[in-house]
């Protein structure tokens, strides 16, 4: 027999669930080229920014440099006319100045119209000298500016040549080995690791799952969304994740509830964050999920073995005082492990018979004997 104790207990939904990688990156090419390195094992923990494969860097480091070459003859082309149009304009504002000078000259008589002409059109073609110098200047200038973006892509291009990881994660399967000629958006060069199973396109290189924390997708029937959606306004609701084959619980929090109900099933998905540093979650492993709603304070509880059924439904032997047994129908709850919730029926303290109840009557005397087996506990006998 056991006594019935009092305790606080969570009030919950257990669900079966599984468990989904919180960031998957499938790594591609940005730019054709030959893998010349590769940086990694497959399998191994990355980090953010961890060099993982390079690409053949010589078409890109030839671009640029014919990008870069482009760039510094356009300013020289640019400093020739800026050059030329400070001769221009000088010549432009002596050539004003002696066609005024011989304006004044030709009224006076002093020089013919025929030499005045021809000095005021010198003055004109310096004028649009100086208009042309000024319009090879904004086209070196654009010149300048068509070409530094060439050289800023060709850096981007040949910074694409260094591939690296995007997040802290795990590494799956290589699918190229060195040698093999990558492109983008098109199939990649299969290599030894190329065996298939991993997520990605077709010219994906590997694939990076993150998978601290992880994600344990799970989902509970449409009568249990209101109480969920009720809990959720008191704040953010708490959730115990465990595998199958394990003991102890992970803690976690609810952090996704879905928008609408599938109809097909009548269930609505949800989502449980579990923090897992030492990775003893693995994508796709189903989990059992327990959803924690409320805690019920003061609760009775007995031993899981102490309820028995009948036509009346569940019943429970407690022992009085008088050492016979009572036979008490009870109102059961939810299982705390090896305990069970009787939310009416016995009061805290009762002693409850755990073993032995087929040889127990209503009324009859109980003697209790200690069981002398190894993790037995106490029976009952008429």
């Amino acid at each position: 027999m056991t006594e019935a104790v009092m305790q606080d207990v969570p009030n919950y939904i257990d669900a079966i669930g599984k468990t989904v990688a919180r960031e998957v990156v499938s790594i591609q090419p940005q730019v054709s080229g030959r893998i010349l390195k590769i940086h990694f094992t497959d399998g191994v923990n990355v980090k953010k920014g961890d060099l993982l494969f390079t690409i053949d860097t010589r078409p890109f480091e030839a671009s640029l440099r014919q990008a870069q070459a482009n760039v510094a003859k356009d300013l020289a082309l640019k400093k020739q006319a800026e050059a030329n149009l400070a001769k221009d304009l000088a010549q432009s504002k002596y050539g004003d100045i002696e066609a005024k000078r011989y304006a004044t000259l030709v009224e006076q008589g002093v020089v013919s119209r025929e030499q005045y002409d021809q000095i005021r059109s010198n003055a004109e073609s310096l004028k649009a000298t100086v208009e042309a110098d000024k319009a090879a200047i904004h086209s070196a200038e654009e010149s300048i500016n068509v070409d530094t973006a060439a050289v800023d892509s060709a850096k981007v291009e040949l910074s694409y040549c260094y591939i690296r990881s995007p997040i802290d994660g795990r590494a799956g399967q290589r699918q190229v080995d060195i040698g093999n000629v990558v492109n983008p958006g098109g199939s990649s060069g299969g290599g030894s690791g190329n065996t298939g199973g991993s997520s990605g396109s077709s010219n994906s290189l590997l694939v990076i799952e993150r998978i601290d924390p992880i994600y344990a997708d799970f989902t509970i029937p449409q009568d249990n969304l209101a109480v969920v959606q009720q809990q959720m306004r008191q704040g953010t609701l708490k959730t115990e994740v465990r595998l199958p084959d394990a003991t102890d619980p992970i803690a976690g929090q609810l952090t996704f509830l879905d928008n609408a109900v599938q109809s097909a099933t009548g269930t609505i998905n949800l989502r449980a964050t579990v923090a897992n540093s030492d990775h003893g979650f693995w994508p796709g492993r189903f989990v059992n999920i327990r959803l924690v709603l409320s805690t019920i304070h003061g609760a009775v509880l007995v031993p899981a073995t102490a309820p028995q059924m009948s036509a009346k439904g569940s019943f429970v032997y407690v022992i009085k005082q008088d050492s016979t047994a009572e036979q008490r129908q009870v109102t059961l709850g939810q299982r705390q492990g090896d305990l069970i919730v009787v939310e009416k029926g016995v009061e805290p303290g009762e002693r409850v018979v755990t073993i032995g109840q087929i040889g127990v009557t209503p009324g009859g005397k109980v003697r209790v004997e200690e069981q002398r087996e190894t993790g037995a506990g106490n029976g009952a006998k008429q």
